[in-house]
């Protein structure tokens, strides 16, 4: 795995996407992004919450569900991966770990530069509500929650913690990672459009200003189906708690992406200037 750039800036690529219940359809959505990526110079790519497929019913969710060794989805990320030696973060579906589960897990993956599968979190937050004139959705129904706050690693854009999309509204987790001096958080996700326009950037930004931390939060954007609509905003926030990159709400014709440099110099003022304790 690279190591951190021990000074400078880094620059990430940040993709916003819609998934659908095609795999094919989603890692081409996903290329896309990669490609712009590529173009621009940037050192890692992050894709949202789910990027492997979305499905129009708990059945079809379940059926969808591969080991990472076989899914194509994922597969074709770390044919990419190596190919241009960028790591990708990439949110999507695993089969659980106990057999007698009739649940998958959400998991959010970091593949390095090589194409290997470096670091594995598992959402611990299951995404179960019920707003009135707004969406019911149940996650616990089909997907079985993580148990653990795993320790940030080591990128060339900085000592990642990751998270995933509900785990947001837990501050609990970012400052664990804080404590652990996280440099970067990521919140990768598909929010809905009530729970998007009320809280989505005022939680993140709550997070990068108490962890004084970059957080990078690559989400969903549109209609999946006829029951799922995501509230995209893709975005990226400062330690300072400044938004540097952030795009719209409706999907376009090819996948977004958005650029953001990860200033390590920038990292360490903030912190020398308010001077909070990173392990109580």
């Amino acid at each position: 795995m690279a190591a951190r750039l021990s000074q400078g800036k880094a620059l990430a690529a940040i993709g916003q996407i819609c998934s659908t219940n095609s795999l094919t359809h989603n890692l081409a959505q996903c290329r896309v992004v990669i490609q712009k990526a590529v173009a621009a110079g940037a050192k890692a790519v992050f894709l949202p919450e789910a990027s492997d497929y979305i499905g129009a019913s708990p059945d079809e969710s379940i059926a969808l569900c591969k080991p990472a060794n076989q899914s194509p989805f994922i597969i074709g990320l770390q044919e990419d991966a190596r190919k241009h030696s960028l790591p990708i973060s990439v949110g999507v579906h695993e089969p659980s770990d106990d057999p007698r589960s009739h649940r998958i897990k959400n998991t959010l993956l970091w593949i390095d530069e090589a194409g290997q599968i470096a670091h594995r979190y598992q959402k611990l937050h299951m995404f179960d509500i019920d707003i009135p004139g707004g969406p019911v959705l149940k996650e616990s129904n089909t997907t079985e929650p993580g148990s653990t706050i795993l320790a940030p690693f080591d990128t060339i854009v900085g000592k990642v913690g990751a998270a995933i999309c509900f785990d947001l509204r837990f501050p609990e987790i970012a400052l664990a990672l804080k404590r652990q001096n996280a440099e970067v958080i990521l919140f990768p996700s598909a929010f809905t459009i009530p729970t998007g326009k009320a809280h989505w950037e005022p939680l993140l930004r709550a997070r990068a200003i108490e962890c004084q931390a970059y957080v990078i939060a690559a989400a969903q954007v549109g209609a999946h189906n006829e029951k799922r609509t995501s509230y995209g905003h893709s975005i990226v926030i400062n330690p300072w708690g400044e938004v540097i990159a952030e795009l719209g709400g409706e999907k376009t014709e090819e996948p977004e992406v958005i650029l953001a440099e990860i200033d390590f110099s920038e990292l360490e003022a903030v912190r020398r200037r308010i001077p909070l304790p990173r392990r109580t």
